[in-house]
């Protein structure tokens, strides 16, 4: 009989299979023994070669991997507590089919989990290095350096006892905030929670373009749900209101700039705003004519912001 793995690897897919290739390689090539590790990989309703990626993955000698198919995609929540509940680990460990961990990534994000039975891990998250040309102000990808509020599935892990105390991912969020919620509804539960430095995964980088990136921003309406369901989110807004610093430098920029029809002085409320926004254009390796793109985002992610709050009933700005 197959030794009893010590870590499960739990992937939700949708219709990525150059993308999912590239996981499953990376994590054939892992420094942790391969009988110390699964995969469970739940192919989530997906219409393109992510089928025959995972017939020849099930054939590997180089890797354990089980895979579970949901015919009609589902959302990421539902298959991912379907892989979590079918794994046989203590430990579970998320990351996602667009992600690239590094060899010794599961090796360190296991010896942390098992540090404590109630401890849950992050992980660091940087762009891939292999795919850095494509890093642009209209790129999408995921930096993650230290402990966020989010819980982000790209690199975590969970003890195994813990997702059944809680019931694993609410299957009532569609595509958007169901790991912030999980994270935190665990964390309620007394959880420690701790960060792996050395536990490093690389997210791939998406030239989505200005639609794209406009398109993005208007997550944050879905987003807000989850700070109304989750009381310990809320202490991560900007002055118990504000979605994003942002979004407050935004609003007292339009205030001082109305308010200089009559005091011209007034318009120094805008320079703290247009500093921010210029720094985050050079961050995203834009140039000076895209800072007008980036104010136009930061409206857009404002007033999808204030449509969350509505319809949630939150004043979150």
């Amino acid at each position: 009989m197959p030794t009893a793995p010590a870590v499960s690897v739990v992937v939700a897919t949708h219709n990525r299979a150059d993308r999912l290739q590239t996981l499953l390689d990376a994590l054939a090539a892992q420094t942790l023994a391969v009988k110390r590790f699964e995969v469970v990989v739940v192919d989530d309703g997906s219409r393109d070669e992510t089928p025959d990626v995972l017939r020849r993955a099930e054939a590997r000698e180089d890797l354990r991997v089980r895979v579970l198919t949901q015919p009609q995609a589902g959302g990421p929540a539902a298959a991912r507590n379907r892989g979590w509940r079918a794994a046989e680990a203590p430990v579970i460990a998320f990351t996602d089919d667009d992600c690239r961990p590094t060899p010794r990534w599961l090796q360190t994000l296991l010896t942390a989990a098992t540090a404590r039975e109630d401890q849950v891990v992050q992980g660091r998250t940087e762009p891939d290095p292999l795919e850095c040309e494509a890093l642009g102000p209209f790129a999408k990808t995921l930096r993650i350096d230290g402990m966020t509020p989010h819980f982000e599935t790209c690199n975590i892990a969970y003890p195994r006892a813990i997702l059944e105390t809680v019931g694993g991912f609410n299957e009532q969020y569609p595509r958007y905030g169901e790991d912030s919620d999980l994270g935190w509804r665990v964390k309620d539960t007394g959880a420690t929670v701790v960060f792996a430095h050395d536990a490093i995964v690389y997210h791939a980088v998406f030239p989505i373009g200005r639609a794209g990136t406009l398109k993005a921003a208007l997550i944050a309406t879905h987003d807000v749900r989850c700070y109304k369901e989750n009381l310990g989110l809320r202490q991560w807004l900007v002055g118990g209101v504000f979605y994003k610093r942002s979004h407050a430098l935004m609003l007292e920029a339009a205030l001082g700039l109305w308010l200089a029809r009559r005091a011209p002085a007034a318009a120094l409320f805008a320079f703290p705003y247009l500093s921010n926004v210029a720094s985050r254009t050079r961050m995203r390796h834009g140039a000076r004519r895209d800072i007008p793109f980036f104010v136009l985002w930061d409206a857009v992610e404002l007033a999808a912001t204030v449509r969350g709050a509505v319809r949630h009933r939150l004043p979150v700005i």
